[in-house]
């Protein structure tokens, strides 16, 4: 009885060990689901919204995605909550062929800097789409979306101050934290950031 015991425990043992040393590896598996992949994300010169950038570009960069963060201007922008980022790249320099996916963050920089009218915003926007990337935008950024034009008739959510700007381009808004049309996946609120990363990996 005494040999049998021991059997179950050293059997048991074995199987505990076993599962051990598989989770790490399936666990290194899954978090390289984005390898390979370029992403690009482009703020507002200052006053982008943190968690819009920090929590995706972590996210994508924990999947072993190679992120660039880009704006009008290179150097250090500041978030609405103090955080700061190294823009590595001015959107002129950026070659859209070069990226799987386009991310716009939002907060009052959008406004203030009104990044929706800018041409250079918009245009990369247009671009992105015309070329089949998959495109983020979330809070006000959204609006970029909507002046280029590849939001005409599709649903999209933006920050509620945004709802009736895209309404007035056509755009079926929604109000949820994330909509995904297409290859288009829309946020509208801090919050939903994490939510918005999931959804924008899951297509590229």
């Amino acid at each position: 009885m005494k040999k049998i015991l021991i059997l179950i425990i050293v059997i048991l043992f074995f199987i505990i060990g076993f599962c051990v040393l598989k989770m790490p590896k399936k666990e290194k598996s899954e978090n390289k689901m984005l390898e390979g992949k370029n992403i690009l994300i482009v703020i507002a010169p200052q006053n982008f919204r943190d968690e819009e950038l920090f929590t995706p570009k972590e996210y994508f960069e924990n999947l072993k995605a190679n992120v660039v963060v880009a704006s009008l201007k290179k150097g250090t922008a500041k978030g609405m909550l103090g955080r700061t980022i190294e823009v590595e790249k001015t959107i002129s320099e950026i070659s859209v062929d070069d990226f799987d996916a386009i991310v716009f963050p939002g907060g009052i920089g959008v406004d203030e800097f009104e990044t929706y009218e800018n041409e250079e915003y918009v245009n990369l926007a247009k671009e992105a789409f015309d070329k089949g990337k998959v495109i983020g935008a979330i809070c006000l950024a959204p609006k970029i979306l909507a002046n280029a034009g590849i939001l005409d008739g599709k649903n999209a959510t933006v920050w509620e101050s945004g709802a009736d700007y895209l309404k007035n381009k056509g755009v079926n808004y929604i109000k949820k934290d994330v909509v995904i049309s297409g290859k288009i996946v829309t946020g509208n609120n801090p919050g939903a950031a994490e939510k918005f990363a999931k959804e924008i990996a899951k297509l590229i």
